[in-house]
């Protein structure tokens, strides 16, 4: 059972992460970013290439443990870089695409976001091949923190704990900038009406490429995070994309702590899902668990009512 609930949490971190950049799209530009998926991907895959960047300058060719971890420091550096080159290509696909849309119906931007998710995805399989990519190939034993005979006890690799203590901390961090800076107030101004926060002086165009580029960094963690507890491969966003938006959708759309909260959710009932339905039906599980909760709370768990 704890074990269970342990998975279930690794699982609930990297789909918060990703769920948080979904609920900032929808609350910020108004509509349902497919593409949320692909930028994971891309943020893995994009770490790999940077790791090896990394480990040629420094000229260590290996990498180096970092304490109990399974990676060392030159992984820290890769996920940074690799967070920026995603930020950085989210904005582009903003510019080349839905800038151009944003004027126009949002069914419209929906539709884009699909196409470009096709897109993103293909290329990545294209020069990253179909193969699976790890990050490195140590193996961790792990620790036991309850004994076997406290409902069947609890095991956990050190990456699954820093796992799910940096998605924490993420959170936090982001609470605090949407809080207490004035960009947080500018974007929280934005997303609930545009046109007066317009006229009140807030440059709403620089609103929504800081969204983009906080969403899309934080989907690239959530993408090295899937790599480390994991591995890496090009189905990698697509398969996490219908748990991101149940996330999103259950904590209530809109909605950053929502978003959170609804990806621990998702992640504890595919995980607690396993032992009864197999593996192969954790989805469904979760998708129950959704329709269950907004039959109680249409507006989702943290979303305002009507």
């Amino acid at each position: 059972m704890l074990q269970l609930v342990a998975d279930g949490l690794v699982v609930g971190s990297v789909i918060a992460l990703g769920a948080v950049g979904l609920t900032l799209t929808y609350s910020i530009l108004r509509f349902a970013n497919f593409g949320q998926g692909e930028f994971m991907t891309w943020g893995a895959y994009l770490a790999v290439s940077a790791l090896a960047f990394v480990l040629a300058v420094t000229g260590g060719g290996v990498m180096e443990p970092l304490g109990p971890f399974s990676f060392g420091w030159q992984l820290v550096v890769a996920m940074l870089l690799a967070a920026a080159l995603t930020a950085a290509l989210a904005l582009a696909v903003d510019w080349l695409l839905f800038r151009r849309l944003r004027r126009g119906n949002a069914i419209t931007l929906v539709i884009a976001s699909f196409g470009a998710a096709l897109a993103l995805r293909n290329l990545v399989q294209f020069l990253y091949g179909t193969l699976p990519e790890y990050y490195t190939r140590e193996i961790q034993i792990a620790v036991r923190l309850v004994p076997r005979d406290v409902l069947g006890g609890l095991r956990i690799t050190p990456d699954q704990m820093l796992v799910i203590g940096l998605t924490l901390a993420l959170m936090l961090a982001l609470q605090l900038l949407l809080t207490r800076t004035t960009l947080g107030r500018a974007m929280r101004a934005t997303a609930m009406n545009p046109a007066l926060a317009r006229v009140a002086g807030v440059d709403t165009d620089a609103v929504i490429r800081a969204t983009w580029v906080i969403g899309a960094a934080l989907a690239a963690v959530a993408g090295v995070f899937a790599g480390i507890v994991g591995q890496i491969r090009p189905m990698l966003g697509f398969e996490l994309l219908l748990p991101l938006f149940a996330a999103a959708i259950l904590g209530g759309i809109g909605s950053v702590r929502g978003a959170v909260a609804g990806g621990y959710i998702v992640g504890l009932a595919e995980s607690l899902a396993v032992p009864l339905v197999g593996a192969e039906y954790r989805a469904a599980v979760a998708f129950l668990v959704l329709i269950g909760i907004l039959m109680i709370r249409p507006a989702g768990l943290f979303g305002e009512r009507a």
